[in-house]
């Protein structure tokens, strides 16, 4: 076999496996992006389609007139046209620097003024009381506190359709990523940092969420559902864990957060109310004196 053979296999094979790649990734999470359920992720979603369709403006003729240019001047094209006079065209000069100018500086002001508008921080206009979670990473699992009702769980979250969440998030261990593709963006979690992402359901459905920055070998199975159910479902499903046997104390958080993989959802009837401030100020106090309640420092 020809050695230049040899190199376009290997850049064929090469190409091969990138694509199915990125059908993989576009398959487990941007169908999700484009297939949103709640007021943030139609935003996320609909600045996305409008910044892809005038990237497409410029993209689309920019590859074409490419492909023309490459195949009518051709070394082998010896009636291609020599025209000179055209290098420093003003009238060409303009076209080509004013049009994806024009684009770069919509795109800008639209996606500025959605970044203002879609602030995580921000709380949601909704006529009902936001729902207060407090989200915990662990290796390689999620804790979801809920201090209001008094429960908590594990890699499992509900929340009633239509109420605006309020996701108090933190990490007891490496910093990892927070994400419920279909509700909303990401957001990054860190040990002694507390962050906030406010999304909420339209509809009701089981969501899959991800730690969409890897953590350690059991990164991929660190997954976890969120529930939008009606609010009647909410209260039965606060019920349920209040009857559940394990409470979490600082001793039995302190066995959960050893590493573990592959999860399955669990709760716990009481919380102590100290345990998440715990988490967070024992990475802000001196060097020596942490408090240990089971994470990685």
């Amino acid at each position: 076999m020809k050695k230049h053979t040899k190199i376009w296999l290997v850049l064929a094979l090469l190409a091969a496996g990138i694509a199915m790649l990125t059908g993989w990734y576009l398959r487990r999470h941007m169908v999700a992006v484009l297939q949103p359920a709640g007021q943030i992720g139609h935003k996320e979603r609909n600045l996305i389609a409008f910044c892809t369709a005038l990237s497409i403006l410029v993209i689309v003729p920019v590859f074409t007139l490419l492909g023309i240019f490459a195949w009518k001047y051709r070394e082998s094209n010896v009636q291609a046209k020599y025209s000179p006079e055209l290098e420093g065209s003003n009238l060409a000069e303009t076209i080509w620097w004013l049009i994806p100018t024009a684009l770069i500086a919509i795109i800008a002001v639209i996606t500025w003024r959605s970044s203002y508008a879609m602030d995580p921080f921000k709380h949601l206009d909704s006529s009902k009381q936001t729902l207060h979670v407090q989200v915990v990473a662990l290796d390689w699992k999620w804790l979801f506190i809920y201090p209001d009702q008094k429960v908590a769980s594990v890699n499992e979250a509900a929340v009633p359709v239509g109420t605006p969440v309020d996701f108090e998030l933190t990490s007891d261990t490496v910093m990892t990523s927070f994400w419920a593709p279909q509700l909303g963006g990401q957001m990054y979690a860190m040990p002694g940092m507390n962050t906030h992402l406010n999304l909420e359901a339209g509809k009701a459905g089981n969501y899959r969420g991800v730690a969409a920055n890897i953590s350690g070998k059991g990164f991929a199975g660190m997954d976890f559902t969120v529930k939008a159910v009606s609010k009647t479902d909410f209260t039965k499903w606060t019920q349920t864990a209040k009857h559940a046997i394990d409470k979490l104390t600082p001793a039995s958080y302190t066995q959960l957060a050893h590493p573990s993989q592959n999860v399955r959802p669990s709760y716990y009837s009481a919380v102590d109310p100290a345990l998440y401030d715990t988490i967070v100020m024992k990475y802000m106090m001196p060097s020596g004196t942490q408090t240990d309640t089971g994470g990685a420092i």
